[in-house]
């Protein structure tokens, strides 16, 4: 692992994750034996507009069952999850740090979806699969924690079958100037490398894909950010939020994020792409 991957590895590091996230399911009254991906749904997608983004970049993915699907920079595993139990995929996620890997692992067992999805620790420029493994592959709001696109790009490209598809769902540079600091996927702009959609498309080009979907959903996002606010100042944090998972200093990044996303610095794109 490289250095910086330890320090992008040690930023998403929370030190006590899943007894925090069995505390707030406690707080919403839900039964330990019983728990369901609904149960999980305010923390388990950390990416601009959680589930509903997720679903909607499915869509463009024409999922299938028995299907392969590598999830890259999974987190705590919601995405996986959700492929695999609306789709009937096999989902394999990788992420860098070693309790978002065991979390995702232990909140799968809970859910009951062991036989379809499983998580390892490694690294996206250095994925640990055979050429032609995966029918598809997502990035969701990782790519802004890796410096090398082309090889990222050209990994993915390689661990795909031919007609493999991948979608990207990353924030990016849209408009000249710096962004402000903390925003959840780095504290300072040592571990952030946000670049332009061109740079994206120019690496994807490059590794043999073909995109052949682009949409930037800063309006979305705007969207998301003020509910999220709102809904915080007038009930307070829910037991269950992406504010678990961004620490103490998650209301000053929601609010970078917001003032970022407001002055057309950042947005989310999506690309969705395939292998020929």
């Amino acid at each position: 692992m490289t250095t910086v991957e330890r320090e992008v590895a040690q930023h998403y590091c929370h030190g006590s994750l899943a007894a925090a996230i069995l505390t707030g399911l406690e707080a919403m009254g839900r039964d330990r034996s019983n728990i369901t991906p609904e149960d999980l749904a305010g923390i388990d997608e950390f990416h601009i507009g959680g589930h509903e983004a997720t679903a909607d970049i499915a869509e463009r993915l024409d999922l299938a069952a028995g299907g392969t699907v590598l999830d890259i920079g999974s987190g705590i595993g919601g995405a996986a999850r959700f492929f695999a139990r609306r789709y009937g995929c096999r989902a394999v996620g990788i992420d860098l740090t070693p309790e978002s890997v065991e979390v995702a692992t232990s909140l799968t067992q809970l859910v009951g979806l062991s036989n379809q999805v499983e998580f390892r620790i490694a690294s996206a420029l250095d994925l640990p699969f055979a050429d032609e493994s995966f029918d598809r592959a997502t990035l969701l709001h990782v790519g802004m924690n890796i410096p090398d696109k082309q090889r990222l790009c050209a990994g993915v490209h390689r661990v795909l079958k031919p007609e493999g598809m991948f979608a990207i769902y990353d924030v990016m540079q849209i408009g000249d100037g710096e962004i402000t600091f903390p925003v959840p996927w780095a504290a300072h702009k040592a571990t952030s490398f946000l670049e332009k959609p061109e740079t994206y498309q120019r690496a994807l080009l490059e590794a043999g894909f073909k995109i052949v979907f682009e949409r930037t959903r800063r309006d979305f996002a705007i969207e998301f950010f003020k509910r999220m606010r709102a809904r915080i100042a007038e009930s307070g944090p829910p037991p269950l939020g992406l504010h678990v998972l961004m620490g103490q200093d998650a209301p000053a990044k929601m609010a970078n994020m917001l003032a970022n996303l407001e002055q057309g610095l950042i947005a989310p794109v999506e690309m969705i792409c395939r292998r020929p």
